[in-house]
């Protein structure tokens, strides 16, 4: 009888899922007492010979490791917190340059990220570049571009404490070794303007070499065409569509050709698209192809979207590139001057893109609000 009972009670006591730990009744101290031949046990005795329980009295590691963890990140953001607010208080100037920095790093994480975003399913797909959405086009094109310059930067640290000079150049010629993502408001205003600055030189020497190839137009009525379009453009008007949609035909053959253009119109025109000059004449004519090609299938793809769903910084970042200095034009004026470029984009074929290319000069010129 006494050892149905025992057998009746261990399960109730120790196997049940219910029960949060071991518990231990006089009743049953008394009955197993009484059956062990050795004599009454210890409390400490009986505990001892109970299953164990771990699992039921300590917190599992996981759970220890994620306690840590909060721990340490609700720390690390205190004293992060604490620090910055000593570099704002003491150091203000250097403050901004080190949030702008840190920003800067997390904006380009987040472009690389989407970028391989995107590559990937182009893998998965098999779509090709010119099939992409708009935004997803511009944003590779972009971050190529930006990619790139960074590249330089990493070559230059390699060397052993090369990492210090780096930050150092860094520091002094931001616009030279940094992307946009690492510039204050401020610097990007006055580095668009520099880089305008620069590319509208180069705007004289390309009209002027428009106006001496006209003799070599075969064409009469091409002929007086471009002579009132040069004229206009020197006078200070801003050209009509079909003033330079006409020229069309100049800009497919010689002497206007992408395969005819000569060195020196070459070197103007990559200036005027802020590209390298300082290339061999082959590599000149194959990377202005590229990048006009590049702006003709953005183009189709804007096209296709529509100007009205860009937002206002897609709208001045479109018209930049495509050499009308928009950081100090009203944002309707901006959408009104992409509308015309791309009437006269989506209406060139791919043998006639070498107008396109001059088009960042004929149509950006004289519009309004550019003459500063």
């Amino acid at each position: 009888m006494a050892l149905s009972r025992v057998c009746w009670a261990r399960p109730a006591l120790w196997g049940s899922a219910g029960t949060p730990g071991p518990y231990v009744t006089p009743r049953l101290q008394l009955l197993r007492s009484g059956l062990d031949w050795r004599g009454p046990r210890t409390d400490s005795q009986i505990v001892s010979d109970l299953p164990c329980r771990s699992s039921k009295l300590h917190l599992s590691p996981k759970a220890d490791v994620k306690s840590l963890i909060s721990y340490v990140v609700s720390k690390t953001k205190v004293i992060n917190g604490k620090y910055h607010r000593f570099l704002g208080r003491n150091f203000p100037r250097f403050y901004i340059l080190y949030t702008t920095f840190m920003k800067g790093l997390q904006m380009l994480w987040a472009d690389a990220k989407k970028a391989r975003r995107i590559k990937a399913n182009m893998w998965n797909h098999n779509v090709k570049f010119h099939q992409l959405s708009y935004r997803e086009m511009e944003h590779l094109r972009q971050f190529r571009r930006d990619i790139t310059k960074c590249f330089f930067l990493g070559i230059v640290s390699i060397p052993p404490f090369a990492n210090y000079l780096v930050f150092l150049l860094m520091y002094l010629f931001p616009r030279q070794l940094l992307v946009k993502h690492f510039w204050t408001p401020k610097q990007q205003t006055d580095f668009l303007d520099i880089y305008h600055a620069l590319r509208k030189q180069s705007h004289p020497e390309i009209l002027c070499y428009l106006e001496k190839i006209i003799p070599l137009i075969s064409d009469v009525g091409l002929q007086w065409h471009m002579t009132e379009l040069c004229t206009k453009i020197q006078r200070g008007t801003h050209p009509a569509i079909h003033d330079i949609l006409a020229l069309r035909e100049c800009f497919s053959n010689h002497p206007l050709g992408m395969n005819q253009l000569p060195a020196f119109q070459m070197k103007a025109l990559s200036r005027a698209m802020l590209l390298t000059p300082y290339l061999p004449s082959l590599l000149l004519r194959h990377r202005l192809k590229a990048h006009t090609t590049v702006i003709h299938q953005l183009d189709k793809a804007l096209a296709k979207l529509g100007i009205a769903q860009l937002t206002a910084q897609e709208v001045k970042s479109a018209c930049y590139l495509r050499g009308l200095n928009s950081t100090h034009i009203a944002e309707e004026r901006c959408r009104t001057w992409l509308g015309e470029w791309l009437q006269i984009s989506c209406s060139l074929k791919e043998a006639e893109l070498s107008l396109l290319l001059h088009n960042v000069v004929l149509l950006s010129t004289n519009y309004i609000g550019t003459r500063r």
